[in-house]
């Protein structure tokens, strides 16, 4: 088998940026017996993860208190907030349904993945903080909380631990996506260097769901179908949309008459899905719900095409005209990602399928948060392993980055006017990167002498075809 490919040889946007270090790499060229690609792709993770907590400095050093600092300085978290905002100053469970707590916090809005570490990262929290007496916090205020200089030091803490968790995931992550094409460990690069990774890793906890995703991108290409069907099942009980990668498995299956692989993913995200979220069934049913019903009565929020559609119409759209089209326009979205597959010349790849899904949910979807980039962001660089291309859709998302939080902190409006518009332009510019990223992965689909994964794959068919000819010609004197 052929070694490792190297991206100085096949993406023009690289072989350029090498030629200030001496252009691409040599045929024969020696080997760093301990600098292995996936070691140097797991440093660049690291760093880009360190430079993402400097660039939260600004917040960190006022605790997220400096008024519109979080908004100038684009360092905005919800970590800080939801500290004191969903009771982990005091140590309370998410499911509790204890009258107290739950008059004086409100119910965890995320799904029980997310709850359970925001639940166990606030018990490391305390522990670090050396255990404080919680009792006298019982009598103060929720928004007095936020005051106390002992409460300030755990958030503080509580967003440095999350950090390093969401660190070891990305670490974790980028290690499963550059195993999934073993010749093509380098496209993990675009992952670990991504502009975007580095600026949303630490608004929420979206990352935890990203290392679902690369465990089963990582676990299919090891044809592990149970293993697949856990890691989606895992990533459906953390966020919803790692569920829509078994659309991809569908088609994939559906064209290669592998059934029983598609039975056994299902089955098994289901069953860990249910074994995941029963601790918190058990604890409370009504606190559980709150996801569901928090969502489905959400209207347009921020991101969305729907915002702009009220803002530029002046009609507001009630939450359950917004649930009906937004599912009915997924569903079309679905369906032409099932007619693309099956009509593809070669079957198409599970990241390029599970890419264009999520795509689709997240542009008609009520809200478009700047982090959820990341759901899309181990797809993406497996899907379109090529860095100009990577580079225009995170450009994109980048920009809608800054634009957001330059209209919450009001900067839009800095000269006078009307702020809407210029936030108008930065959400649509979003929708076309991505737009565009999904116009070139699908002719990629349609047309696989682009995609530079197939390319590759059949490049090693052709030479064990020659070495096949070549031994069956040797003669034996």
């Amino acid at each position: 088998m052929a070694g490792v490919v190297a991206p100085a040889h096949e993406d023009r946007v690289v072989e350029t940026l090498s030629e200030s270090i001496g252009g691409p790499v040599g045929e024969h060229a020696g080997r760093h017996r301990w600098w292995t690609p996936v070691r140097v792709l797991l440093l660049l993770t690291a760093i880009v993860m360190a430079l993402g907590m400097v660039q939260k400095s600004s917040c960190y050093s006022q605790t997220w208190s400096g008024g519109n600092t979080r908004y100038t300085h684009m360092c905005y978290s919800d970590l800080p907030y939801l500290y004191t905002g969903r009771g982990f100053a005091e140590l309370k469970w998410p499911y509790s349904g204890d009258a107290t707590t739950r008059a004086r916090y409100e119910v965890m809005e995320y799904p029980v993945g997310i709850a359970y570490w925001a639940w166990g990262t606030a018990y490391v929290t305390h522990w670090l903080a050396g255990s404080p007496d919680l009792s006298p916090r019982a009598a103060l205020s929720t928004d007095k909380l936020w005051g106390e200089d002992d409460v300030l030091h755990e958030i503080r803490l509580y967003v440095s631990v999350n950090t390093i968790g969401f660190a070891v995931v990305a670490l974790l992550a980028c290690w499963l996506i550059a195993g999934v094409n073993r010749r093509r460990p380098w496209d993990a690069a675009a992952f670990a260097l991504s502009p975007a990774l580095l600026l949303t890793g630490m608004i929420n906890w979206d990352l935890l769901a990203v290392g679902f995703v690369a465990g089963a991108l990582w676990a299919w290409s090891r044809d592990r179908p149970v293993l697949t069907g856990v890691m989606i099942g895992l990533g459906t009980a953390t966020k919803l949309y790692p569920l829509f990668l078994l659309g991809g498995l569908l088609v994939i299956c559906w064209r290669r008459r592998r059934w029983p692989d598609l039975i056994m993913a299902a089955g098994s995200a289901v069953i860990a899905w249910v074994v995941f979220n029963m601790p918190a069934l058990l604890s409370g049913v009504a606190q559980w719900k709150v996801f569901w019903s928090f969502n489905s009565t959400r209207g347009a929020d921020l991101g969305s095409l729907w915002l702009v559609a009220q803002q530029v119409t002046g009609h507001t759209f009630s939450a359950h005209t917004i649930n009906v089209w937004s599912w009915l326009l997924f569903g079309g979205w679905c369906l032409a990602v099932l007619v693309l597959g099956l009509l593809a010349p070669r079957t198409p790849r599970f990241a390029q399928l599970g890419f264009l899904i999520v795509a689709g949910f997240l542009l008609v979807n009520k809200v478009y948060s700047p982090q959820y980039v990341l759901w899309l962001l181990p797809l993406a660089v497996l899907a379109r392993p090529r860095w100009r291309d990577q580079l225009i859709w995170q450009a994109t998302e980048v920009l809608y980055f800054a634009g957001v939080w330059w209209y919450l902190g009001g900067l839009f409006t800095a000269g006078g006017g009307d702020d809407q518009p210029f936030y108008w332009l930065v959400v649509v510019i979003r929708v076309l990167g991505e737009l565009y990223l999904v116009g070139i992965v699908a002719r990629d689909v349609l047309s696989p002498r682009h995609d530079p994964v197939v390319l590759t794959e059949a490049a090693d068919e052709e030479r064990a075809a020659q070495s096949t000819m070549i031994s069956s010609n040797v003669v034996v004197v």
